[in-house]
């Protein structure tokens, strides 16, 4: 059976593990910069707490994947539970360092004309210096998306969701008719999703962030 034939037939499950893996990734990413732009905003003003934050989060990325989640499959069991757990673990770091950076780079006269204007601690965040560092941030939001579309395929290691089930079953029946296939049409999916997904944050800039800031 050639690859296109493969599609042909398996063209209804292939999409349900494509909408899976884009579901996946899509939340754990919304988690995982929220918990990192909240990271960032805490410990940004401290050099020695931002720095802490970053290695930390840095720390995570030294753990094998299949080693996290073979960790994790006795505390959380098998399924989404550990994809994702850790996936959100594994997309903090690009967005909290850059959360840092971001807010680290806001020019200092600025914060301080907002707050001659009258403006709250909470305000000047706000208003201020997040929607500065809004660039930075979306550049780490990328990064991690890209990185977690790759990671989410061994999440079938521990029977999580998405197109890496078909990479796996693939491998474990290497010289099968359809071992190629399975692999190629997994590999090839995510790449889509990641080109998708990619395309989007493209759009999410032109809409969010000012020329000015752009230029």
């Amino acid at each position: 059976m050639s690859f296109w034939e493969y599609l042909g037939t398996r063209y209804q499950q292939l999409l349900v593990d494509a909408y899976q893996h884009a579901s996946a990734v899509f939340q754990c990413m919304v988690v995982a910069t929220v918990l990192g732009v909240l990271i960032g905003v805490l410990t940004y003003r401290t050099e020695w707490a931002g720095n802490l934050a970053i290695t930390t989060t840095a720390s995570i990325l030294t753990v094998p994947s299949l080693a996290l989640l073979g960790l994790l499959v006795p505390v959380v069991g098998l399924g989404v539970a550990p994809t994702v757990v850790a996936l959100t673990l594994y997309g903090l770091l690009p967005v909290v360092r850059n959360a840092v950076v971001g807010l680290r780079g806001v020019d200092p006269a600025l914060v301080e004309a907002a707050k001659g204007m009258g403006m709250s601690r909470f305000a000047q965040l706000l208003r201020v210096e997040l929607p500065l560092a809004w660039p930075p941030i979306l550049t780490g939001v990328r990064v991690s998306t890209q990185m977690l579309m790759g990671i989410a395929a061994i999440a079938a290691f521990a029977s999580g969701p998405g197109l890496g089930n078909q990479i796996f079953r693939g491998i474990s029946s290497l010289g099968s008719a359809n071992a190629l296939n399975e692999v190629l049409s997994g590999t090839l999916g995510i790449v889509v999703l990641a080109l998708l997904f990619d395309s989007g944050y493209v759009l999410i800039g032109r809409l969010t962030i000012s020329r000015g800031i752009r230029g």
